[in-house]
């Protein structure tokens, strides 16, 4: 007779996790990834102000409404939205999703998103192919390259500036010694601008330049007039790896930019001779960290442009280089939020004499 199984004392803990469960998160997060873009894409956040059933919602937006529902639960799974205890339940935004995904908030963030998201799926897609036969390298300047950096200052870039970038180039620079006597920034490859005007309306001492791409200078010199500080700042249009970007500041702020230029030795050299004696270089870039949790923050997103031959250090390097250059009190901060991955932050000084 066949004995009777002790359910009450399995020989194993079948409640811990299985050890292929990382993969199958990695999986998952994926679809998680998928179901934001496809929320994004239908406005959903845009109605959930308030709380709402997901057949009122389907109604509304012209949506099957059982599909409607199963995303709404994900989307409350995933703890972007709230749900009641009525039956059917009714759903509502979060404050993470009532400040950045709402179409009309003012830290609005769905364009960003969605860029990331394509970007980042476009380059999963094409990984295969890549491993196999490398990546084709992309012209160092074209005017489609420069058109598209426009547009993106214009919407995405100006979007996580808006909602994230300022705030830490202002806590960064106000946390600066020289803080009281910085008369003259240098925002390079500044995008729409915006983190050069938070500083200038911090500093009422604070004068300026924003130098970018022609076309996406003209989109900081819109930015600019219509915050009321044209006769402080300025947008100045050009290729930094071959134009003259001035010289005599005492601060240089320099945000994802050194991934994109051609010689980053004589980008570096450019910058030392571009301060002032006892001048700032403020530089906020990602780098490969060291150690392993740290660096899958880092590494999926920065997969592209190192398969594209960016420039995309190892965690140290860039002070160790600008040290090497010249510069002095060199401090790096770690770990600081920056949109979609931390970034360091490397504080650099020129010389007074």
């Amino acid at each position: 007779m066949p004995q009777r199984a002790n359910l009450d004392q399995p020989h194993q803990d079948l409640n811990s996790a299985h050890p292929l469960q990382s993969c199958w998160d990695l999986q998952l997060a994926g679809l998680g990834a998928d179901a934001l873009q496809v929320a994004l894409e239908c406005a959903l956040f845009d109605h959930l102000g308030a709380p709402v059933s997901a057949s009122a919602l389907a109604d509304t937006l012209e949506l099957d409404a059982a599909s409607t529902g199963y995303l709404l639960e994900l989307l409350w799974s995933l703890g972007l939205l709230e749900r009641d205890s009525q039956q059917p339940p009714r759903y509502h935004n979060l404050p993470l999703a009532d400040l950045y995904l709402r179409a009309e908030a003012n830290a609005y963030c769905g364009d960003a998103l969605l860029f990331r998201h394509r970007v980042m799926r476009q380059t999963g897609a094409q990984l295969g192919d890549y491993l196999r036969n490398g990546v084709p390298r992309p012209p160092m300047a074209s005017a489609a390259m420069a058109k598209a950096w426009a547009d993106a200052a214009r919407l995405q870039i100006a979007q996580e500036q808006r909602a994230v970038t300022r705030d830490v180039a202002c806590a960064l620079v106000e946390s600066l010694p020289e803080v009281h006597r910085l008369e003259r920034l240098l925002d390079l490859g500044g995008g729409p601008g915006l983190v050069a005007i938070a500083l200038a309306e911090r500093l009422p001492a604070l004068e300026g330049v924003v130098f970018e791409y022609p076309l996406a200078a003209e989109v900081a010199r819109e930015n600019i007039a219509a915050a009321g500080l044209a006769q402080r700042l300025k947008a100045i249009g050009g290729d930094l790896n071959d134009d003259d970007f001035g010289s005599g500041y005492d601060l240089i702020w320099c945000s994802s930019v050194l991934h994109f230029v051609h010689d980053l030795p004589d980008t570096l050299h450019r910058l030392f001779a571009a301060l002032r004696p006892g001048g700032v270089l403020l530089c906020c870039q990602a780098e490969v960290p060291d150690e392993r949790q740290a660096a899958a923050q880092v590494l999926p997103y920065y997969l592209h442009m190192r398969l594209q031959g960016r420039h995309v250090l190892a965690e140290g390097e860039l002070a160790r280089t600008l040290e090497g250059i010249g510069f002095r009190a060199v401090q790096q901060l770690n770990g600081l939020r920056f949109p979609v991955t931390p970034v360091n932050a490397v504080i650099a000084r020129k010389p007074q004499g």
